[in-house]
């Protein structure tokens, strides 16, 4: 419950800094900074979400091909067993 109130108060509070003081009569009127540092940080994210999956697509290539390698070896020690 505390959470939940804690939340509902951020949020107020966001929107009043977002909300234009000239139009409204309240408000900080941050509207404009807001949009600055989401396009901004667009590229900034797309640049680290890009290299977080380059990352993930390294290293499913070595699982892959580790697990390729133990299949093998799983194979020829069955064959040498026989």
């Amino acid at each position: 419950m505390k959470s939940l109130i804690i939340g509902l108060i951020i949020l107020a509070a966001a929107t009043f800094a977002i909300l234009p003081a000239e139009q409204l009569g309240f408000g900080l009127s941050w509207g404009e900074d807001v949009l600055k540092f989401l396009r901004g940080g667009a590229p900034v994210l797309a640049v680290l979400i890009g290299l977080i999956a380059l990352f993930i697509g390294i290293a499913d290539i070595k699982d892959r091909a580790e697990a390729k390698s133990e299949d093998s070896n799983k194979a020829a020690d069955t064959v040498e067993k026989e």
